[in-house]
């Protein structure tokens, strides 16, 4: 039961490593959406994979460890949590203390990470808004405003400045 504790928190140790690092990158991220420079942003997503790929692999390790723990101690593994452990552990302080220290950072890094990439959603919507925002000035800026020009019925004639049948000739 020991070592399958001491697994436990190394494992839920070096998964908050990584999600330390995965924040690291999510903070960097913000100035290059910031500034639209998409090739580093780029970079620095590949690099977020990479970091992404290693959480899911300790998330595996921690999930399969957790389960011998709960097998050990006769527990519904879909039902224990962490917490449930911290208190099991109330005849052995030592090794509760690093469990709940373990725990708390591996909690406190991820809403870290949540707020962070929050924050990205957020600005990489609003530059999405910019460039939609853009382009439908840019189209209105080629449709020509309609002249008021009436037809013997007093009904407008609905033609636009500038658009005419003909084009420029050169010839002339």
């Amino acid at each position: 039961m020991a070592s399958l504790m001491e697994n436990l928190i190394e494992v839920l140790g070096t998964e908050s490593r990584e999600y330390e690092s995965l924040l690291g990158l999510s903070r960097r991220k913000t100035p290059e959406i910031v500034s639209g420079n998409l090739e580093e942003l780029a970079k620095i997503t590949d690099e977020e994979q990479i970091v992404v790929e290693r959480i899911n692999h300790l998330d595996k390790k921690r999930e399969e460890v957790f389960a011998d723990v709960a097998n050990v101690i006769n527990k519904d593994v879909k039902t224990l949590k962490i917490a449930d452990l911290v208190a099991m552990l109330a005849s052995r302080p030592e090794e509760q203390q690093k469990l709940a220290k373990a725990h708390d950072e591996l909690k406190a890094v991820v809403q870290n990470v949540r707020e962070v990439n929050e924050q990205n959603r957020t600005l990489l919507e609003n530059a999405l808004e910019m460039v939609e925002f853009d382009m439908n000035i840019l189209q209105s800026l080629k449709a020509a405003p309609e002249t008021a020009n009436y037809d013997k019925g007093a009904l407008s004639t609905g033609a636009h400045m500038g658009l005419g049948k003909k084009g420029f000739d050169a010839k002339q």
